[in-house]
């Protein structure tokens, strides 16, 4: 599991960030990727990278500002030349649905892979073998969300030498044993797996945040995230500009990463009067509250790891 963010800027691309995207690679997981929010030229920032168009299957957006959707049509079109087969689904608030459908008939676009569009409001969105993906509605200027991607416990490592002292020696009965919860072996055991099983292994969290204000009022969505992926639009120093126009400061996301017993924040979505000279002051203003805080850069990679 990794995130490349695409796009770490906010409101217009600016040389050094492009408006907000974040991929989450899940190959080894589901042979797959999903993309949060894709804002202009999104294709174009992926070219300078191994990501495939055709291996993203879902897009959740945060919300309909222009800088988190305006490289959607793009996209989409572009998968269907790239051997994109797969179905693709959208997850994003009302409005997601005409805003894409508009943009490809006006354009004459047609995809060559089926299109599913679902439009939220708050409460579990997905739910497989392997995950489980929940939105929050968040305090913005229109509705924005956010996402808590939660991977299942796994279960624990087989216990190989407390199966050699029962007698059952190493061979396929192993595997047998792993994926079953009873099995019965040719000398007539019956073997339970809990039995033979190490403590399971606790599933991974990434919560990717929208754009907001009050960070403080998601304190129990983004518990315990192994990341936790929250705008950073503007700096200490403009609390009150970040409050009038419904965003966070690099403080407020910090205090909200320290209180919630999260482990890495990244901070993102960063206002485009910020030069990359200012990045350290940013930074710094973060950690001092926060010490495990990054500042994304646009094409930066995270691995996630488990507690």
């Amino acid at each position: 599991m990794e995130l490349v963010f695409l796009g770490t800027g906010s409101g217009v691309p600016s040389k050094e960030r492009n408006v907000s995207a974040i991929a989450l690679k899940l190959l080894q997981e589901q042979n797959s990727i999903w993309l949060f929010d894709c804002g202009e030229a999104t294709q174009h920032q992926i070219l300078h990278t191994r990501i495939k168009p055709r291996k993203i299957t879902k897009i959740f957006i945060t919300h309909l500002h222009g800088d988190h959707i305006f490289g959607l049509p793009g996209l989409l079109s572009s998968r269907s030349f790239q051997g994109g087969n797969d179905l693709l689904t959208i997850y994003g608030p009302e409005g997601i649905k005409d805003y894409i459908e508009t943009s490809l008939a006006v354009s004459g676009t047609t995809l060559t892979y089926p299109l599913s569009i679902i439009e939220f409001t708050e409460g579990l969105l997905v739910e497989d073998e392997q995950f489980c993906i929940s939105c929050k509605k968040l305090e913005h200027g229109i509705p924005s969300y956010g996402f808590r991607i939660s991977e299942k416990d796994k279960p624990g490592r087989l216990l190989v030498e407390k199966l050699k002292e029962a007698g059952i020696e190493p061979g396929p009965i192993y595997q047998q044993i792993k994926e079953n919860d009873v099995v019965h072996t040719d000398d007539g055991q019956l073997i339970h797996r809990d039995h033979y099983l190490g403590p399971p292994k606790r599933g991974r969290v990434v919560t990717i945040m929208g754009d907001t204000r009050s960070p403080e009022k998601t304190m129990s969505f983004v518990r315990d995230s192994n990341v936790l992926v929250h705008e950073a639009t503007f700096g200490h120093e403009k609390e009150t500009l970040a409050k009038a126009y419904f965003h966070s400061t690099t403080k407020q996301a910090a205090a909200l990463a320290k209180s919630s017993n999260t482990d890495k924040l990244i901070l993102t979505h960063i206002s485009s009067r910020y030069q990359q000279g200012d990045d350290r002051k940013l930074l710094d203003e973060a950690r001092h509250i926060f010490p495990n805080t990054e500042l994304a850069c646009d094409f930066r990679q995270i691995n996630i790891e488990s507690k």
